[in-house]
């Protein structure tokens, strides 16, 4: 069985977000050939783009953290990395180990390259990439200073030390305490390998399940303030190494 269909399953499924395809205060363009949710001001040489778990950029969450990190200075792009094709768990003739042979994070690292591109001819000077669930593994594969200059894994899917031996940009990675797929011993592991080599940052959160930084229920005052402490920590962690690079490459032309 390919790797990505053992590594997910019903954790990586729970509480799906109720998608809305006008949420966020950004807007739509085409952005490296993908359909792409835009937020921030335009200017801003700072960018971010955040890849999506299996349910997409219409996720209302998402888009929310998207607009909290544009009005902090960012250029934020969220692209359609599943055209059009989330994960439905109410489509059962597309169960999950079917959808993901039609989405592998191989192909959204690819889609990922002409996004890059995009940003670079906009004019951005430095670029952050923070992956959720299975956009984690694109933005691992993103992390070499050719493509980005910082990276954010979130309870992170599909990704195996061998992965992280890859990595060569700062790293953090904000896992949950209860995680089936990337549990606190494996992030310790992907702590070890990025210390030798790279600035790392490694958090996990008690008490939080798989996905808590964006499926989180907004009626639940626990839930809300976990995530909101994982958004932190990902701000400051791009404000550092994307943020204040671009400032101090500006200060030397």
């Amino acid at each position: 069985m390919p790797y990505e269909r053992r590594m997910l399953g019903a954790q990586c499924c729970s509480n799906p977000p109720k998608l809305n395809p006008s949420s966020g205060a950004g807007h739509f363009e085409k952005f490296g050939g993908l359909n792409t949710y835009v937020t921030g001001p335009a200017y801003s040489s700072p960018a971010l783009l955040l890849v999506s778990d299996i349910y997409g950029y219409e996720a209302p969450n998402l888009r929310k953290l998207a607009d909290k990190i544009a009005a902090a200075g960012f250029y934020v792009v969220v692209p359609d990395f599943f055209y059009g094709d989330p994960y439905n768990p109410d489509n059962v003739e597309k169960p999950l180990p079917v959808w993901i042979t039609d989405h592998g994070v191989g192909k959204g690292f690819e889609d990922a390259k002409p996004v890059i591109e995009a940003l670079r001819r906009k004019g951005v000077s430095a670029i952050g990439a923070a992956g959720f669930c299975w956009g984690a593994k694109v933005v691992v594969q993103l992390a070499k200073p050719h493509f980005i200059q910082a990276a954010v894994l979130l309870h992170p899917s599909l990704v195996a030390v061998d992965d992280i031996k890859g990595v060569e940009v700062p790293m953090a990675v904000l896992g949950a305490e209860i995680d089936r797929y990337s549990p606190p011993v494996l992030l310790k592991q992907f702590e070890e390998v990025l210390a030798a080599k790279v600035d790392v940052y490694l958090k996990i959160f008690p008490s939080t399940a798989h996905g808590w930084t964006v499926r989180y229920d907004v009626e639940d005052q626990n839930a809300v303030k976990s995530a909101e402490e994982a958004h932190r920590d990902m701000l400051e962690w791009f404000t550092k190494y994307v943020k204040r690079g671009t400032a101090l490459m500006n200060s030397r032309l």
